[in-house]
């Protein structure tokens, strides 16, 4: 069972495992310097539907069935399901999944979803409810925008500051098992802001929120950043990634050298128009399920923090000139189900 490592970590004592996992993509991600390493990449993004919105759960569909696939598993071997992206009533999701008949639970953690969904999923197998789960999220560049900003078909220009939401997917099945990666600890966080009211300067809006996640971390299992191989954040962007860098130094943590961004990785900012750098919840979806957790089972990286950040306003919130509170929630995972890492 779970045990409490001060006042925000949970230590999971059986160390559930991700099984399998699998990513999806598009065009542009496919353009990106880990375009090679997504499971599936299919460069018409209505992926054969009528809609960017059915599209995108398409999109969940197919990453879902690919880690069932790669797992050896039915959707029946599957007792939970969690899953949500950026659209109302996380629609994407729904219609994306409905057909698999998994028990569903619906999530909504803005870009911080896919962290969101492994940490529950984790926690129930750790707690022994169910024998293996499900997390899947997804975003799409144009379901985004038309909900978020503005028409395609309006041309607004983009501040530098601004991200590129990506057009993908992940999915993870967690379960025990005796190969890793291993889910070690979790830190849920809590609603942060900043009066940051500038809808294209995410970054600005969610560092706080991973700065507070990631020092109540530290200071509850009495680590630091040198006991980790690398601190991955979805995603900050470059104006985020910069300011968690400040934000952590006040804290007397030195980043440099160990934090990596998902919306830098997933994106190359010198030869792809991105701005700031990837975003939206597919974004850190895909970079962990392409990049991070195949790198763990090939034994490059042992000791990792992953911590989705994400922006938890609406078009509504944003329209009525409310400000924008952000959230970011930890995951320590592991080549070793018990040692390292502090």
């Amino acid at each position: 069972m779970a045990t409490n490592l001060g006042n925000y970590t949970l230590n999971l004592d059986t160390s559930p495992s991700l099984l399998s996992f699998a990513a999806v993509g598009s065009k542009k991600e496919a353009e990106g310097p880990i375009g090679k390493q997504f499971d599936i990449i299919n460069e018409d993004s209505l992926f054969g539907q009528k809609t960017w919105e059915l599209a995108e759960g398409q999109m969940q569909k197919i990453a879902a069935e690919k880690a069932l696939e790669k797992a050896a598993l039915s959707p029946g071997e599957i007792k939970m399901l969690f899953a949500g992206d950026l659209l109302n009533q996380i629609t994407a999701s729904h219609y994306g999944l409905r057909e698999l008949g998994i028990p569903f639970i619906g999530l909504y953690g803005a870009c911080s979803t896919m962290s969101q969904s492994v940490i529950l999923a984790s926690m129930m197998v750790e707690g022994g409810l169910i024998n293996r789960g499900m997390a899947v999220t997804s975003s799409h560049f144009c379901s985004a925008e038309r909900q978020y900003r503005f028409p395609l078909e309006y041309g607004g220009q983009r501040p530098p500051t601004a991200q590129w939401t990506a057009t993908a997917a992940g999915a993870v099945i967690v379960g025990q098992s005796s190969a890793p990666p291993y889910i070690r600890r979790v830190c849920v966080g809590t609603i942060e802001n900043k009066n940051v009211k500038d809808l294209t300067n995410m970054g600005a809006a969610m560092a706080p929120a991973a700065a507070q996640t990631l020092s109540r971390f530290f200071a509850d299992t009495g680590t630091g950043p040198d006991n980790y191989d690398v601190i991955l954040t979805g995603d900050l962007g470059q104006v985020g990634s910069d300011l968690l860098s400040q934000l952590m130094e006040r804290e007397g943590y030195k980043l440099e050298g160990k934090h990596a961004d998902c919306g830098l990785i997933l994106f190359d900012r010198d030869t792809q128009k991105v701005d700031a750098g990837g975003s939206g919840c597919g974004c850190a979806a895909a970079v962990l399920c392409a990049y991070l957790l195949p790198a763990m089972r090939k034994g490059k990286v042992n000791e990792v923090l992953f911590m989705a950040t994400g922006a938890l306003m609406s078009p509504t919130s944003v329209q009525q000139g409310q400000d924008i509170p952000g959230i970011a929630h930890l995951m320590h995972l592991s080549t070793s189900p018990k040692a390292g890492g502090g």
